[in-house]
């Protein structure tokens, strides 16, 4: 029941932060891309182009949060709380896509051979607008996908703190260009900027392999695991511990040694008391499996999982 109205809250947060900063977005990247247009800054406008990929990002979320809250079934008996990072990597490839399109009109813009003009001075002041406005917008997101242990919305908070460097960069960019009055820097800070997405995109690309891989993102969780079962009697060697993440929550299975000559039920005791302790050690556990063995009955050639030597 409590995993359940868990699930609940997660999609509730998770749609009410994607919507936020669809709005948000939506009306950055509206006045970003209408300024670069009418007062010609290939930067503005590239700056504008990366909000618009943010859009389409809060809709993925959207989407994906709706999948994720679905019920297991025979099919998915884990549930679809892996939809998330899966999303996450399609978020990656959308960032992708969008540097290097602005990477190829910077390149274009910078060996032009036509005459290159200052842009408008109101470039600079949506610029400005732009990085409070991301500055608000990331914060909120990384709030809430902590609160939730979302990898999505941290992931987008992360992408949304890099977009806050990329107007930063754009707003600098423009200052030089009038100071100096070479157009050409504005090329030269749309390059910059493409950059920016591209390295953006490749990080979220890579961190979201981890849970498609089975892996954790803070190895110090089986740390606490071997703390839960230290300080419950009876349990002993805990060996083949293994953790994975689907949708930010653990699942974690391990091997425990107990008194070979103690009844069924004590062994089912143990084993109770330590998946309890582990659950108020970790937080965030979605399921623990745990099998006992008798005492002296671990296997050296295991292969999956980590013990304590190999911690």
């Amino acid at each position: 029941m409590f995993l359940f109205q868990n699930k609940m809250t997660r999609e509730k947060i998770l749609i009410r932060t994607s919507n936020i900063s669809a709005v948000g977005n939506a009306i950055l990247s509206a006045a970003k891309i209408a300024i670069g247009i009418t007062a010609g800054s290939l930067a503005v406008l590239g700056d504008g182009i990366d909000s618009a990929t943010d859009v389409l990002i809060s809709i993925v979320m959207i989407f994906t949060a709706r999948i994720m809250n679905r019920p297991p079934n025979r099919k998915y008996v884990y549930g679809y709380e892996k939809a998330e990072g899966i999303a996450t990597k399609i978020l990656s490839l959308i960032i992708f896509y969008a540097g290097v399109q602005m990477l190829v009109s910077s390149v274009q813009s910078f060996f032009s051979a036509g005459e290159k003009v200052l842009p408008e001075r109101i470039a600079i002041y949506v610029t400005v607008f732009s990085i409070f406005g991301k500055l608000a917008l990331a914060w909120y997101q990384y709030r809430q996908g902590k609160k939730i242990n979302s990898t999505m919305l941290t992931a987008n908070a992360v992408n949304m703190r890099n977009d806050v460097l990329i107007s930063a960069s754009v707003l600098v960019g423009l200052a030089f260009t009038f100071i100096l009055e070479l157009p050409i820097l504005d090329s030269v800070t749309g390059l910059v900027v493409s950059f920016f997405i591209l390295k953006s995109s490749i990080s979220i690309f890579m961190d979201s392999n981890v849970e498609l891989m089975d892996g954790v993102q803070d190895e110090g969780v089986y740390q606490k695991i071997f703390e839960a079962v230290d300080k419950t009697q009876g349990a002993a060697n805990p060996h083949r511990v293994r953790s994975r993440q689907i949708g930010g929550l653990y699942q974690i299975a391990l091997d425990i040694e107990a008194n070979p000559d103690i009844t069924l039920k004590a062994a089912h005791d143990i084993a109770e008391t330590v998946e309890n302790n582990i659950r108020q050690t970790v937080e965030n556990v979605y399921d623990i499996i745990i099998h006992v063995e008798p005492r002296g009955a671990c296997s050296e050639n295991e292969k999956f999982g980590i013990d304590k030597e190999t911690l």
